[in-house]
This record gives structure tokens, C-alpha cells and sequence, in this order.
């Protein structure tokens, strides 16, 4: 049995996360937009959270244990601040995760300490392909071993921050089973291709990667001999973005609620009309829902239970709640609902996108 009561430590730790969302990534998120990119300041404000660090060993430099209940409790906090933000600030856990959840005792001590310096790190993963059919168990990028290394070939999308990376992390099929390979950048071999150009997440620094015979050594696989079970990867990944989506929802929802609230019609507010009051208890309900589904998975992952379903289940439904909450909140502020004196219209376009990184790895 578990209990919804936080502890103090994680109680503490939101209370922070919120803090600098609302004080800092709300204060700057149109400014990002336009210029296409988040503040350093900004990025630099929320690594001094210690937030990886928290989830890293102290003998391997950090300060704590990984958790993904509270990981999902921080994230839901910082996709409430921006969304964009949120990404960028977490691209380094899409390498040091993994190292944690499958790297060998080498490669933990080797490189788990670049993730607990004072400066943010210039790491990232290349995942996603562009596939119509994109199947995480099955990639077209290929490695294939040659004496005391690895050669990968093939090509990623939606690579957040490649074109400033230090250090890749590339998932590849290797004779039928994906496994993941650590290069540092630039590399032979190794090409960014131009930024992506999405319909949101404007400020959100993503590229295609191509990889022509990239020489990468052995003992940089994943997991060494054994190498890396990347379910446990997957879980994690939809645990992490199922709260940043559950965040970004609860933004629209309380923008639209006070809205509501405050907005006269007919000499009343406009809350008091059944159809937006019955469509604010809706989108409440459907944070609620996913919220419960996010935990509960992450709460089995901690526990050590085959959640892989679980994790699933409430990739699914966050991904689609975040589009019906954030259309929702624009419908609920009418014509004022699509023009950017209000952040609504940039909450459903970043809705979007997270529905498709959700969609993207759950296939």
C-alpha cells in the first residue's frame, strides 16, 4: 500500500521546483519563444536546483538516490513553468538515467561525476528516427562490431541540444536488440543536420543527427557485455514526460479557471455558465487521472514491479489529456483564447508536441 502524503524531502524539493517555474520560466517563456532559444540564466538557475545530482549516489558525486515517483513530482512542476524550458533542462537524464539504470560499475564511476559539476552539462540522447513506423525494439540505425569497437550508421530525429552536445548517447540495433552507445562530440563521422522547426516549443533547440560509420569504442556500450535493457529506459522516459504533460495541463487549467472566474458576462462571471463550469470539472478531472495513472506506475517501477503497461497506459493518457485540457482552456477563453496576450495558445501548440514525443516512443 502506498500513501499520497509527500515527504518532507519531497515536499521541500516541489516547493523549490515551483518556485523557480513560476519565478523564473514563467517570467521568460515568451522571451524564449521569440528568440528561439531559453536564457542561459534561466537553464543555469534550475541546474543549481541539484535535481540530477539528487538522483545520483554520493560516491559517484551526487547527493542522493534515483527515484522516479520523485521525478515525476519535480517534473510536473517544471512542465507547469514552460514546457520548452523543462526539456532543455532535463536533456542531461536522458543520458545519465540510463547510466544509472544500466551501465556498468565502470562507466558509472567514469561518468556519472560529469553530472554533478556546478556548470550544466552539454549531454543529450539520439533516439527517435524518422520512421513512419518508428519501433523502439526494431531501430534502423544499426552497430555492428568491428575488433575493439563499434561502428554506427543511420539517422535521428528530434535530438534536443545536439548541435551544443559534448556527449551523445546513441540507441542502435545490434543484431535484433537495441542497445545504446556513448560517443563524445564532434566525432568522425558525426553530423548535425539543420534545427528543427516545430508547429510550438519554439524555444526548444532539436536537429536530425546522421551517423556515417561512426567509430565508437567497445567499452562505451551500454551495460558492457551484458548491455542496456532499454524497457527500463522506455518506463522511465514515459514516466518523466507523462508529468511534464500532467504540469503543462495543470497551467492551462488554472489560467482558464481564473479566467473563468473573473471574466463578467451578462453581469455575472462566466463560470457561473454550466457549459464552461462542466468543461473546467473535466479538464480537472483529467489531470487528476493521469496524475494518479503517472504515479502509480512510477510508484511499481521504485518498488521494483513489472509496471512496463502501467508506464504505458499513462504515457497514453497524459499525452492525450495534455490536448484536451490545453484545447480546452483556449475554448474556454473564446476569441481572447487564440491570440498571445494570453499563454493558452502557446500551451495547446506545446500540447501538442508533447503528444507527439509521447507518441513517438510508445508505438
Amino acid at each position: 500500500m502506498y500513501s499520497f502524503d509527500m515527504t518532507d524531502e519531497q515536499r521541500m524539493l516541489t516547493d523549490a521546483v515551483n518556485r523557480y517555474a513560476t519565478r523564473t520560466l514563467r517570467q521568460v517563456y515568451r522571451q524564449a519563444e521569440a528568440a528561439g532559444e531559453v536564457p542561459d540564466a534561466a537553464i543555469s538557475a534550475g541546474w543549481e536546483l541539484g535535481l540530477l545530482p539528487a538522483s545520483i549516489p554520493e560516491a559517484l558525486g551526487g547527493f542522493g538516490d534515483y527515484a522516479r515517483l520523485t521525478g515525476a513530482l519535480y517534473a510536473e512542476e517544471l512542465g507547469y513553468g514552460d514546457m520548452a524550458a523543462a526539456l532543455h533542462l532535463l536533456s542531461p537524464n536522458l543520458v545519465a538515467i540510463p547510466l544509472l539504470l544500466g551501465g556498468t560499475e565502470a562507466q558509472q564511476q567514469q561518468y556519472l561525476p560529469l553530472f554533478c559539476d556546478a556548470a550544466f552539462p552539454k549531454a543529450t540522447a539520439a533516439f527517435l528516427e524518422p520512421a513512419l513506423f518508428f519501433d523502439p525494439e526494431n531501430l534502423q540505425t544499426t552497430a555492428r562490431r568491428a575488433g575493439d569497437a563499434y561502428i554506427l550508421d543511420g539517422r535521428k530525429t528530434m535530438v534536443i541540444n545536439a548541435a551544443e552536445a559534448e556527449w551523445l548517447l546513441v540507441y542502435a540495433n545490434e543484431e535484433g536488440q537495441t542497445q545504446a552507445f556513448l560517443l563524445p562530440a564532434p566525432t568522425p563521422g558525426l553530423h548535425i543536420g539543420k534545427r528543427d522547426h516545430w508547429m510550438g516549443l519554439h524555444a526548444l533547440k532539436t536537429y536530425g543527427v546522421e551517423l556515417a560509420g561512426v567509430h565508437v569504442p567497445a567499452q562505451n556500450r551500454i551495460g558492457g557485455e551484458q548491455g542496456i535493457a532499454v524497457q527500463q529506459v522506455l518506463n522511465s522516459s514515459r514516466i518523466a514526460l507523462s508529468a511534464l504533460a500532467i504540469g503543462l495541463a495543470r497551467g492551462a487549467y488554472d489560467y482558464a479557471r481564473d479566467y473563468a472566474k473573473e471574466r463578467m458576462a451578462f453581469g455575472e462571471p462566466i463560470a457561473h455558465r454550466q457549459s464552461i463550469a462542466f468543461m473546467l470539472a473535466d479538464m480537472a478531472i483529467e489531470i487528476d487521472a493521469a496524475r494518479l495513472l503517472t504515479w502509480e506506475a512510477a510508484w511499481k517501477l521504485d518498488a521494483g514491479k513489472e509496471a512496463t503497461h502501467d508506464a504505458y497506459l499513462a504515457a497514453q493518457y497524459a499525452a492525450d489529456m495534455a490536448l484536451k485540457v490545453t484545447d480546452g482552456a483556449v475554448q474556454v477563453l473564446g476569441g481572447h483564447g487564440y491570440i498571445r496576450e494570453h499563454p493558452v495558445e502557446l500551451w495547446l501548440r506545446n500540447g501538442r508536441g508533447i503528444a507527439a514525443m509521447l507518441g513517438a516512443v510508445i508505438v
